[in-house]
């Protein structure tokens, strides 16, 4: 009885390795895969096209922050940007509240869209600024200052 025993512990324990060893056969096969894949279809990183696009058309997206701590400031020059025609595709706050100006800031790096939309405000140039940054995925920021009364609300 005592052999018989170890035949089945024998039995069981080469069942057990048997099974291991087909499991990490399996997955050191997924991982090959995964590596050739890889090496094959490189990781795509998303990056701004230099050139615009013929099938995209001017549209000029924005994000609009409360720089002035007036409460939904941010939210009501989005509708004058929007009825003129401005995408905006994002409101909040600035970091601070105590901006004495309203002002442009050029994010894509074309400084003709940051004009056209200063000039929809009624934003003087000189509060136009030019800080493109690869991490952003817009076009102009703006910044509604403690001047907002002076801009155009239409």
């Amino acid at each position: 009885m005592s052999e018989d025993s170890s035949k089945r512990t024998d039995s069981r324990d080469g069942l057990f390795l048997n099974t291991a060893i087909g499991f990490l056969s399996i997955l050191l096969i997924i991982l090959i895969a995964a590596l050739f894949t890889r090496i094959i279809y490189p990781r795509i990183f998303n990056e701004r096209a230099e050139d615009q696009s013929r099938l995209i058309s001017e549209i000029i997206q924005i994000e609009v922050l409360n720089g002035c701590g007036e409460p939904g400031i941010a939210n009501s020059y989005t509708g004058v940007l929007r009825t003129n025609g401005f995408d905006v595709v994002e409101t909040g706050n600035f970091e601070n509240f105590n901006l004495p100006e309203t002002i442009v800031i050029s994010r894509s790096g074309i400084m003709d869209n940051a004009r056209r939309v200063a000039m929809a405000l009624g934003v003087d140039e000189k509060n136009i600024l030019f800080e493109a940054s690869p991490d952003y995925y817009l076009d102009v920021t703006v910044v509604i200052g403690n001047d907002y009364e002076k801009l155009n609300r239409e």
